[in-house]
């Protein structure tokens, strides 16, 4: 049961952080030069139309790191165990993506190219952090609750 809620938890950290890429994309019109919703169908298109825009790879490097963020957690909070290698396998996915989409599609700049290394790895640990750090917390307010709880009984 634990295999198939972990697929489920990539799966759908995967969709978040490619639904938050697609949706950062469509924020600025003038990068929309494709008619469907996501520009991933037409992606070498949209690349080549945008290769001369060294803003909008400036601005995918950052959504790119958010969205692998948010994708990692929304992963770690869906897995049983392991939370925070699992959002971290959320990176290392995005990163495989992103190496094979500058081999494939010549159009990135050089900047970009280098920086996608940096890029993944620290934000899905990031998101994984936050799990941790959301867990955590959530077991302290349920233990001090216990601890009052009690108490209560003790004093009565």
């Amino acid at each position: 049961m634990n295999f198939i809620r972990n697929i489920i938890g990539v799966t759908a950290g995967l969709l978040v952080a490619g639904l938050i890429i697609t949706l950062g994309i469509r924020m600025n019109p003038k990068w929309v030069t494709f008619q469907a919703f996501s520009p991933f169908k037409h992606w070498a298109n949209f690349l080549r139309s945008m290769q001369h825009d060294e803003g909008f790879f400036w601005f995918l490097l950052f959504i790119s790191g958010l969205s692998t963020t948010v994708g990692g957690v929304v992963t770690a909070t869906i897995v049983k165990y392991g939370k925070a290698a699992y959002a971290i396998l959320i990176g290392f996915i995005m990163l495989f993506i992103a190496v094979l989409d500058v081999v494939v599609f010549p159009y990135h700049p050089t900047f970009y190219k280098v920086l996608i290394f940096l890029t993944f790895f620290p934000f899905s640990w990031i998101g994984g952090k936050i799990t941790e750090v959301m867990y955590k917390r959530r077991e302290k307010r349920r233990i001090d609750a216990q601890i009052k709880g009690i108490k209560k009984t003790q004093s009565q």
